[in-house]
């Protein structure tokens, strides 16, 4: 059995955090004979810290799958978003009041470094951002397009506005503040599938973990579900099981509760 779990909302706490409980947790599953690793939106840059503390020693995804490395053996498979799509979503977002993040080169690039959303995004990338006016030179090999904005409305019609590109790209919030567009393999349903396949566990047999709407198409793959407490209700209801929020170790309740507790 193979457990692929989200990072930010899920595994961490709302600080960022791996907390003890976690980490004992995972020890736990890993000597019951069961494998566990990990896939977010994150870069790989703010994925090896929490690998260095878990220990973790097989394939991750990062950009929701659209990198799939190794702590210690390098880059294994690697999908950047398309030039053409990556200039056209600028393009459609225009002069929209949003602020604007690239991911190329295991870099984090944004137009601006002020707001909470930058604070988070320096703990769970391990980087500082590096200010740029204009990011042309980066949309030829960007891993990842961030629009932020606390704006609900205004981030919904900005989604609905790059539509175009939805049989090219992977558009999704993997926040309620984040418009994400990754490589069209570069998505979490195909990221867990890849993650099995070099792992040699068939999907049927693996568990995943996750909070957000980008966790959905890991959902569909899997062989089983576990949303987290503090999901929405649509990841709730996606789900086969609910374990509690990333607040109240969620993972770790999953584990000793909805993974091992039904083994004995």
């Amino acid at each position: 059995m193979l457990v692929v779990c989200d990072v930010d909302g899920t595994l961490v706490d709302g600080q960022k955090r791996l907390t003890g409980a976690t980490i004992a947790a995972v020890a736990r599953l890993r000597a019951a004979g069961i494998r566990f690793t990990i896939i977010s939106a994150r870069p790989m840059s703010g994925m090896m810290p929490l690998a260095e503390q878990l220990a973790l020693d097989l394939p991750m995804g990062a950009f929701n799958g659209g990198l799939i490395f190794r702590r210690d053996a390098g880059v294994a498979e690697h999908h950047t978003i398309a030039p053409e799509v990556a200039r056209g979503v600028f393009d459609l977002i225009g002069d929209a009041a949003v602020d604007r993040w690239v991911f190329a080169d295991d870099r984090w690039y944004g137009s601006t470094d002020r707001g909470v959303h930058v604070a988070h995004e320096r703990l769970a990338s391990a980087q500082n951002m590096i200010v740029r006016d204009t990011f042309d030179d980066l949309l030829d090999h960007a891993d990842k397009i961030t629009f932020v904005s606390d704006d609900a409305v205004l981030l919904a019609t900005l989604a609905e506005k790059v539509k175009p590109f939805a049989m090219r790209a992977t558009i999704v919030q993997s926040q309620t503040y984040y418009l994400d567009i990754t490589a069209l393999p570069a998505n979490k349903g195909a990221g867990i599938a890849a993650l099995a396949q070099a792992i040699g566990v068939p999907l049927k047999h693996t568990v995943a973990i996750g909070d957000q709407a980008n966790d959905l198409a890991m959902f569909e793959r899997a062989g089983r579900s576990i949303a987290m407490g503090n999901a929405t209700g649509v990841v709730k209801g996606r789900a086969n099981d609910v374990t509690t929020g990333n607040d109240a170790d969620g993972v770790a309740h999953a584990i000793d509760n909805l993974i091992l507790g039904r083994m004995m």
